[in-house]
């Protein structure tokens, strides 16, 4: 079974207000043995001047993560590419040497 594991490794943000302009992410997944990474970022445009925002103290990861999420990053498509990945490790289809070497 695959499980996977989202993380916000840094954020970059205005020091004037402390908005997170920026997320730094990471995706990974494992399956016994196996494991494939994916890493981006997602970036946020400040909202007009009246709206109410999270004091940077108070963020969370699962707050960080939701704006990403709802922000353009696929949290299905992320997932199932990393699937993929662990599939074809499981079962490649490309093989590396040359054909000389005993070891091909």
């Amino acid at each position: 079974m695959t499980t996977y594991n989202w993380k916000i490794t840094q954020c970059d943000r205005l020091t004037a207000d402390s908005f997170i302009t920026t997320a730094h992410w990471t995706a990974t997944a494992t399956d016994g043995e196996y494991s494939a990474s994916i890493y981006s970022t997602c970036s946020f445009s400040k909202p007009e001047e009246n709206v109410d925002l999270t004091p940077y103290d108070a963020v969370t990861e699962q707050d960080v993560l939701g704006w990403c999420w709802s922000s353009g990053v696929d949290k299905e498509a992320t997932e199932a590419a990393l699937a993929q990945n662990i599939e074809l490790q499981k079962n490649p289809v490309t093989a590396t040497g040359v054909p000389w070497s005993a070891a091909a």
